[in-house]
């Protein structure tokens, strides 16, 4: 890209950064922390494409001066992890609501296909979920006890171990995107496969809707988390790919930090949907009433959350 064309494009979003420093003196952290982000950004590629140039000297300058300003105002502590998860990470999640939805969408083109495929062969769900799982699951249901595997381990142990297990499989699909969105988008087809198979294995043998008014009361957060996970990927592997106007390693380093923070932020998420999964689902007849609130509670914080809230913050920007 031409300096002229670099300029052009960017001189517009970097008068309004100086005229935000001179206008408030204590801008919103959010807000700095946008423009220091956009700012070494455009200042590694003036760097490295007009060296010794005007226009890297102007840029250096602006960024020393919001940099300065961050570290004057700088909140350490509780005011710190607020700022992370009530402004910087939902702003992440803006940036990147393509990638959500394509995750979204393999994911649930996954499921489809493990649908139809256990639907045309009944063995299928022993190839995903393996023999032992699919025998005892098949003697629950003939028992009457569809879904009592829930019940059957220490709650806390249980608690600790599928949390761990969540975590790790959100950190595959991050790290995944090393190999491309090709590597990401595997494990979400894998992870959609298993999802639809398992339901239509209840489905036939007569027991779907209770398997779904249980399995969803952790599986909302846990599936969505996933998604999320995806997301990350796909950023990661898009930014290998699609450098755009960076540098390749430029652009790299940045998907890898944005990927990175957005796996981070999964960890709550994780976390409460292991103790739904540990202490919550193994009442598998707790009234319908009570399970359709905490699905639709759970649903509601992760569209909240990871569409709406950062769609909001990114207008009022």
């Amino acid at each position: 890209m031409k300096e002229i064309t670099f300029l052009k494009r960017n001189a517009e979003k970097w008068e309004t950064y100086e005229q935000e420093l001179v206008a408030k003196k204590n801008s919103e952290p959010a807000v700095l922390t946008n423009m220091f982000v956009e700012l070494t950004d455009d200042l590694a590629y003036a760097q490295s494409n007009y060296k010794s140039t005007t226009t890297t000297a102007y840029l250096n300058g602006l960024t020393s001066k919001v940099h300065h300003q961050i570290y004057r105002n700088k909140r350490e502590g509780i005011n710190r992890i607020w700022l992370f998860w009530a402004k910087e990470l939902p702003l992440l999640f803006a940036r990147y609501q393509k990638e959500l939805l394509w995750s979204f969408i393999i994911m649930s083109l996954a499921t489809f296909l493990g649908v139809v495929s256990q639907l045309v062969d009944d063995d299928f769900v022993r190839l995903i979920l393996g023999d032992y799982y699919v025998d005892s699951t098949v003697e629950r249901i003939k028992t009457g006890d569809a879904l009592g595997i829930y019940g059957e381990q220490n709650q806390f142990l249980m608690f600790v171990q599928i949390t761990m297990n969540n975590i790790k499989v959100s950190f595959y699909a991050f790290v995944l995107g090393l190999l491309t969105a090709f590597g990401t988008s595997f494990l979400l087809l894998h992870n959609g496969i298993m999802l639809g198979s398992f339901f239509t294995l209840f489905y036939k043998y007569n027991v779907l809707n209770q398997a779904l008014k249980v399995v969803w009361i952790h599986g909302t957060l846990e599936i969505s988390a996933i998604v999320i996970a995806g997301c990350a990927g796909l950023v990661l592997g898009n930014s290998i790919v699609f450098p755009g106007t960076y540098k390749r390693f430029e652009s790299f380093k940045r998907g890898a930090m944005d990927g990175m923070k957005m796996v981070i932020g999964l960890m709550p998420v994780f976390i409460i949907a292991g103790f739904l999964e540990s202490f919550v689902t193994r009442y598998t007849e707790m009234p319908l009433a009570t399970a359709l609130v905490i699905i639709i509670t759970s649903l509601a914080f992760i569209l909240f959350y990871f569409v709406f809230l950062p769609l909001s913050l990114k207008r009022k920007q």
